[in-house]
């Protein structure tokens, strides 16, 4: 509803304060929407541009039973996991030999476009099994194989599984190191190794109670020696075990 006034000789309308409020209000909304629009674009944009990583390297501390690990945003795999707090588990993805998370320059080497696949996957859980990989050589793996084995790089030698082991497609990488336990790791075999960024898989005990598996490519195994000591140094360097 309007109101007729006279100043100086002129008419001109008032508009009653209610109509006026929601004239205002919806057009605030509407640039208030406009203004999220904009920003979730340029926020969604630059999301779907990193294919699922992520660039930031805030420091998430996760923890698995007794264990805090404490890792930058950029080297979780799964987007729901970077946040701090209690998990089952947890995730990551590392460029070997940095041991650095995602990054613009890093792209093609996480998306498996880079010169030579370098990307290690790690997962921390808590423990199911009283030996890691080296330690159920012995008892469990050595019945499973076939002898004699293939020698490989550095000492490496590639069993064949049993075919009633149970490893389809898959075979036994051992290096034998006197007064230790072996290094072990099972790779997939055959066309699923070529389809896949690190077909190569072994688990070794950490922390309080944890298991952390890690997969990596078979063309890794030649720097066995090397690439084991950098993944228990980077797990213990992340490890922050509570006083």
């Amino acid at each position: 509803m309007s109101t007729k006034q006279a100043t100086a000789g002129q008419d001109y309308t008032v508009i009653d304060s209610p109509l006026m409020t929601k004239v205002f209000c919806a057009f605030a909304g509407l640039a208030l929407l406009s203004l999220a629009i904009s920003f979730g674009g340029r926020w969604f944009g630059h999301s779907i541009a990193l294919g699922g990583y992520s660039d930031d390297t805030t420091v998430h501390a996760v923890m698995i039973g007794d264990n805090v690990l404490a890792v930058p945003a950029n080297t979780i795999r799964f987007a729901d996991a970077r946040r701090d707090g209690p998990a089952p588990r947890l995730d990551l993805y590392l460029r070997y030999p940095s041991m650095d998370g995602y990054s613009d320059a890093a792209r093609d080497d996480f998306n498996g476009r880079g010169a030579r696949r370098n990307i290690l996957f790690l997962a921390f859980e808590p423990q199911m099994m009283s030996r890691g990989m080296s330690g159920r050589f012995a008892p469990i793996y050595q019945s499973l194989i076939e002898q004699p084995g293939t020698p490989g790089p550095h000492g490496i030698i590639r069993y064949a599984f049993k075919a009633t082991s149970g490893y389809l497609n898959e075979v036994l990488a051992v290096a034998y190191r006197p007064g230790q336990e072996p290094f072990v790791a099972r790779c997939l075999s055959g066309e699923s190794a070529r389809e896949t960024l690190a077909p190569c898989e072994r688990d070794i005990l950490v922390g309080d109670r944890l298991s952390l598996t890690y997969r990596f490519p078979e063309e890794l195994l030649g720097d066995w020696q090397a690439l084991d000591k950098a993944v228990a140094a980077e797990a213990e360097r992340i490890l922050k075990m509570p006083r």
